[in-house]
């Protein structure tokens, strides 16, 4: 797999949304207020952590009060009492601390949990509903790295970052004011400092949001390369590219190793920083208040609850400056997973939806249908395609690729919508449908079957949720699965792999049509059902598909045109036009792309059973 350098595809990234992957960082906390609906269910545990917080972070305050009157009256005055009494206090306040602190941890940790679960549960809920063109434009690697990357960065912020932010944010408030009430003057010098930390703290802060998103996006990076490239690991081993896929990867974790480096890089001077800052502040503090104690000016008791609390002041606000930059990457991945929130379904329900006869009679058409794909505007994918299907009916849709064939399907199926003309579906648009009744009427059996990572009963199943075990065997027995699903090891049961990986093509093939088959729509679409089937499965399976076809209207994509010879009608397709109708003989003797397309299969037919039978010949 060739692929462009990480710094070239940096900037070739799809967008989702708004653009959020190449848009200017912003510079404030405003996004986590995208949080507030999901953090609003759950009062009650924020009422209780945040009690437990100021339980914790009062008691942290009330020790230099307990410092000051130690100081004063039991050193000075010589008072042992005092000192039994204090340690006493000591340990009930210890106790008291200890509690609050593992209610408010245990709570905050509750939060963050419960929050990221339904925000990943949200996100995922959206983005199933977004169109299939959605998909074309976005890396689902891109996607995957939203739903676990982003969301676990909020997980660390709600679950405890914005504890510690709002704990040391009443330290250093309420050390503010004992700070006042016990020196006036000496307070007035701590604040003068306040502004040499907090503008370094702004500045740095920018940089490390900026960083922060530069690095989430090198890791989203990085799990789209691994999703792509596992996902064609039989291609990379074949073509042996093992080496030259390890040298790409290395790359991208290289080059999201030094956008790391250069975030922690920052965050590290801000916290040098703001240290220097702070404890040069408090010495020289400390020096001035030493004078006044010796003048008299200043009790040491006074001095030492002073000392206390501008510690308690100077951790807060070391503590605050480390943890902006988590919140400024917080405010990052909320505006990343609310961009994706908010991009919207091309395809969705009208707000009155046209209900579908009942009972279903199957009919479809296609009224003069021009459609583009987004990703391919200037070219159409089908130009004035008309056709009509009488239910019951079995229609094969021929002609060469791109002829426009799948796109039909498509359309059908309403993965998107036609620029101009109608899809009709018992003669309803089916933009005026929902799409949920319009695909719940329609069963398809694609190409290329799709397998989850699940049971055979369970993939099965999947045309029909509500089916029982003996329906879902009757299916399997139907496409003639049935027989090897049993002999797995544990029968229909048995765990079939990551897309399928267990089975043979023609066995996935099978399964595919057991779950349409299970569904019993009235639209059938096949998608050349039985190509990767050998010769005795095909038999077999095409017996399966004759009676499964019976009595609904049926839609066959055919690249093999010995498949399509019982149809109804052939419908020959070239460059996204409707060019002949008719029945195999009907097409042969108009000669034609049909003709040329029947003479090329069937003559070279020909020829290859001419040359099996040579030897007989010979001798």
């Amino acid at each position: 797999m060739f692929r462009a350098s990480p710094q070239v595809e940096a900037t070739q990234k799809p967008a989702i949304g708004a653009d959020p992957v190449t848009a200017a960082p912003r510079r404030d906390l405003s996004p986590l207020r995208r949080l507030v609906p999901f953090l609003t269910p759950y009062r009650t545990a924020i009422a209780g952590a945040f009690l437990s917080l100021t339980v914790a972070a009062g008691t942290v305050l009330g020790l230099g009060a307990g410092l000051r009157a130690l100081v004063d009256q039991g050193f000075a005055a010589g008072n042992p009492a005092l000192l039994d009494k204090g340690l006493l206090v000591m340990l009930a306040v210890i106790c008291i601390l200890a509690a609050s602190t593992y209610g408010r941890f245990y709570l905050v940790s509750w939060i963050g949990e419960r929050v990221v679960a339904d925000l990943r549960r949200a996100v995922f809920d959206h983005v199933v509903k977004l169109s299939p063109s959605f998909f074309e434009s976005t890396r689902t690697g891109e996607v995957l790295s939203r739903l676990t990357t982003d969301t676990t960065v909020l997980q660390v912020v709600v679950g405890s970052t914005v504890s510690i932010a709002l704990r040391n944010m009443l330290l250093l408030i309420g050390g503010s004011v004992m700070l006042l009430f016990t020196s006036a003057k000496l307070t007035g010098l701590v604040f003068l400092v306040v502004p040499l930390v907090v503008f370094p703290i702004v500045i740095f802060g920018r940089k490390v949001r900026k960083l922060s998103r530069e690095s989430q996006d090198r890791i989203a990076d990085v799990g789209s390369f691994v999703d792509e490239a596992l996902g064609a690991i039989r291609t990379v081993q074949a073509y042996g590219h093992e080496n030259a896929e390890r040298r790409n990867f290395a790359d991208r974790v290289e080059g999201a190793f030094d956008v790391a480096v250069q975030r922690v890089r920052t965050r590290a001077a801000l916290t040098v920083i703001v240290i220097v800052l702070v404890f040069t502040a408090i010495g020289t503090i400390l020096w001035v208040g030493g004078h006044d104690v010796l003048a008299g000016r200043l009790s040491a008791g006074d001095l030492s609850a002073f000392v206390f609390y501008a510690v308690v002041v100077a951790g807060s606000v070391g503590a605050i400056s480390e943890v902006v930059g988590d919140l400024q990457r917080a405010a990052g991945a909320t505006e990343r997973l609310f961009d994706l929130m908010a991009t919207e379904p091309e395809i969705t329900a009208p707000a009155n939806p046209a209900p579908l006869p009942v009972p279903v009679r199957g009919a479809v058409a296609f009224d003069a249908v021009r459609f583009h794909y987004p990703s391919r505007p200037d070219d159409a994918a089908l130009d004035e395609f008309s056709l009509s299907v009488a239910p019951g009916e079995t229609v094969a849709l021929v002609g060469p690729s791109g002829a426009g064939k799948t796109t039909v399907f498509q359309l059908l199926l309403r993965f998107y919508d036609p620029r101009h003309g109608r899809v009709l579906l018992d003669g309803i648009d089916i933009r005026t449908a929902d799409p949920a009744e319009v695909r719940a009427r329609i069963g398809l059996v694609p190409q290329d079957p799709v397998i989850f990572s699940t049971s055979a009963l369970d993939n099965i199943r999947y045309g029909r949720l509500d089916a029982s075990d003996e329906e879902v065997r009757a299916a399997a027995d139907a496409a003639h699965a049935l027989e090897f699903l049993e002999q797995l090891p544990d029968g229909l049961n048995t765990y079939l792999g990551e897309k399928g990986v267990r089975l043979s093509g023609g066995q996935r093939q099978r399964v595919a049509i057991a779950r349409a088959i299970l569904r019993n729509p009235p639209v059938l679409l096949l998608d050349e059902a039985t190509s990767a089937l050998d010769a005795e499965s095909e038999r077999v399976v095409q017996e399966a598909l004759e009676r499964l076809m019976r009595n609904r209207t049926t839609l066959i994509i055919a690249h093999r045109l010995a498949t399509v010879l019982n149809a109804d009608r052939i419908a020959v397709m070239e460059q996204g036009k409707l060019v002949a109708t008719g029945t195999h003989t009907d097409l042969i003797r108009q000669g034609g792309l049909y003709a040329r397309l029947a003479s090329l299969q069937f003559d070279r037919r020909d020829d290859d059973r001419a040359a099996l039978a040579l030897p007989d010949v010979a001798e």
